[in-house]
Order: structure tokens, then sequence, then C-alpha cells
């Protein structure tokens, strides 16, 4: 179980209300968003085992930013801008892929070695001398946690992701997360909803009992939320005694292995650990999955994520795996409708705001968090667009 001292408690007398509607629908706020919630926070990029060997590399398209994460032939995983230093094209065009010993421009032919190096420039003699490093690629921050790959498009508030997680390391530890490996690779799927929509949703669950029926069934009244302390928060269940109602759900609590190397109170957990602003590592018997959420416009949000599995998985495993698959696959239907409900009434003249449960206070100190970035998100009409960003910057003192 969780053994990091970390305040969990809701207060007796706290304030219920959520987020101004006008801020899910605010292309100023998006903006500012970007700039200072996202591209200044670290991102999961992927596993260790999705750039297993040299050459092999992961591309992301994110925030206007485009990430290159791979392994060099000495065996270190990098990141970088995938960006010709030369006219700036893309050097990789693929989301995953394998390349020799070099990563060859589709542009004009520079060519880089894996550690970022400026190998050469196509016809040199047309250029004065280059510098092999000043115009090699230019590196992102990468820290690897427990195998996670992280990046960082610029320095930031957040410390190192080993101290930010450091309460969760214990608990995380246990489930060997740096040996596993992919299966069916990194997914993406595009949803027509504002960020913020999809993370008030996964932060509460106070929903699972209407809106989720087969999470409903594995959990019961074992769910519970912790709120958001200092940039983490966590969903801890076990299997529900009465389970097995659902086809998908019966045959996952009577197949699912017990590890022997989880300790009692994880061989039947589902636990979540979200890491603030978009990130959740969730973990099961069987399993270890990441899953962020990243905004494409004000309305439109990628949804991305992969699932890895043990690498010496017995048929025991894969079949609890593939019915957690069916358990997981219909929740993120429903919760991508609930997310459209919720966001779109938010235009409605008879939308009056967010009236928040105790059981919703992690939506709240997710808020909280946003909102000490971006303090104009405390106004509840809107500033004028074009005043936005000057009034935030006024009310951090930062004007």
């Amino acid at each position: 179980m969780n053994t990091a001292v970390r305040d969990i408690s809701i207060p007796n007398d706290w304030d219920r209300r959520g987020l101004p509607g006008w801020c899910y629908h605010s292309e100023a706020l998006l903006e500012l968003e970007r700039q200072q919630v996202f591209l200044d926070h670290w991102q999961i990029a992927c596993h260790v085992s999705d750039v297993a060997e040299p050459g092999s590399y992961i591309s992301i398209d994110i925030l206007g930013e485009r990430a290159l994460v791979l392994r060099d032939q000495q065996g270190t995983v990098r990141a970088f801008h995938n960006i010709c230093r030369h006219r700036g094209s893309r050097l990789v065009t693929e989301p995953k892929g394998q390349c020799r010993n070099a990563l060859v421009c589709p542009f004009h032919g520079w060519v880089y070695n894996l550690d970022g190096t400026l190998r050469g420039a196509a016809r040199p003699n047309s250029f004065p001398p280059l510098d092999k490093v000043d115009f090699g690629l230019a590196a992102l921050e990468c820290e690897i946690w427990l195998g996670f790959v992280f990046i960082r498009f610029r320095p930031g508030p957040q410390p190192s992701v080993a101290e930010v997680m450091q309460p969760f390391a214990d608990e995380l530890s246990h489930y060997r997360t740096e040996t596993v490996v992919p299966t069916n690779g990194l997914w993406s799927q595009e949803s027509p909803v504002n960020w913020k929509s999809v993370r008030d949703v996964d932060n509460e669950g106070y929903h699972v009992a209407m809106a989720h029926p087969a999470l409903q069934d594995l959990y019961g009244s074992t769910y519970f939320d912790e709120p958001f302390v200092n940039g983490l928060c966590r969903s801890f269940a076990t299997y529900n005694p009465h389970a097995g109602r659902r086809w998908s759900v019966r045959n996952y609590v009577r197949i699912a292995p017990r590890p022997d190397h989880l300790p009692e109170g994880l061989k039947t957990a589902w636990i979540y650990f979200g890491l603030f602003p978009n990130m959740v590592i969730a973990v099961t018997p069987e399993s270890v999955q990441f899953y962020q959420e990243f905004p494409l416009s004000v309305g439109k949000t990628l949804l991305r994520g992969g699932v890895y599995r043990y690498p010496d998985e017995n048929r025991q495993q894969r079949l609890a795996r593939y019915l957690a698959m069916r358990i997981d696959r219909d929740t993120q239907a429903e919760d991508v409708q609930l997310t459209i409900w919720s966001n779109e009434s938010m235009l409605s003249s008879a939308f009056s705001g967010f009236y928040l449960s105790d059981l919703e206070y992690g939506v709240r100190t997710h808020h909280d968090h946003l909102r000490q970035l971006l303090p104009v998100m405390t106004l509840e009409t809107p500033p004028p667009e074009t005043e936005l960003a000057a009034l935030n910057a006024t009310m951090r003192g930062t004007a």
C-alpha cells in the first residue's frame, strides 16, 4: 500500500465550484495553458522498451512541437526536437521506426549521428565549416524513471521526475515496470472536447457506479480517489467480492494472476497514479500502462497511451490482459461520451457551474493546481480575449 505521508484529507468546508465554463472555450487561455502548463512540465513520451534497440525511435507531435526519442549506438535513450538544423524539416516522418546508424534528413540529406551531433551536410563545400555540436540536433530534457521516458520542452516549475514521483516510488516499484515490454505499441485517438473535460472525468470516481457498469462490477465500493497533492494523485481499488455479473469481469477475476512479486494488498488491486497536469500510470496484476491527453484546439483533444506486459507472460496473464482490455475499452468509450456532454453544456445559457461532491474533491485540487499557474482562471466571468494574457501576468505578479 501507499506509505508516503501526504495530506489527502478533505476539508470540512471547501469551495465546491469547479473552473468557470469559459475556461473550457477560450482560445487565449489555451495558449497560456500550452506555454505554462504543458511545455514546461514533464510529459511521458514512451517506455524504454518502445526504443529497445540502437537506432529505434518514436516521434510525437504535440502542442505545436515535434519530439524524437531514440536509442543511440551506445544504448543511451535520448530526446531531441524532430527538426533538421538546416531548414527545419522533419528528420523522421513515421510515429516509430528503426534507422541503421544515422538520421538522414529527407529534404536535403543532412546526416546526424544518433547522439544528435551533425555527421555532415550534403554538398559540404557549399557551406562554411559547420561545427558538429553547434549544428547538432536541439536536445530536449529527458529523464527515465522506473522505465518510463519523460521529456520536457523547456525548464519549468517541476523538479526532476524522480523527486516529483518519490511518494509513489515504493509502491510502484513492486510492479517491476522497468522490465515490461510493449503489447500493441503506442495508441492515440482524438476526442471532440477540451482537454480539461477529459481530465475532470478521470479525476473522480463518483461517476463510476452510474456510468461504468464493468468497473462497478469489478470494483464495487472498494474504489477511492486521493486528491492532487504537490502534483500527484492516486486512485485505488481491489476486486469486488461479489464481482461477476458481466462476462468480462467474471472471467477476469477468475483468471487474473496473483503474482508472487506483489505484496498481498496489491495482488487484486487496480491503481492509477496521476501526475500533473495530464498523465496517469496505471497498474494491474498482469500489466502496466500510461495514458495522457494533449489539447489540439479549444474543442479537440489528443488521447495517447501505451499498454505493456511482462516479458515472461504466460497464457493466464495474456487472457487476463485481454479481458482487462475489454473492460478498459468500454470504460474509455463511456468516458468520451461523458466528456462530450459535459463540455458542450458549458456553452448553454443554463450552465451555472459545477457543484462538486466530496467524492469529486480530486477535480477541485486539479483545478487549484491550474489556478496556481494561471490565476486568471479564478475569474467567474471571462476577460476579453485580447487582454487575458496581460491580466494573468498581472495577477501572477510577473507583468
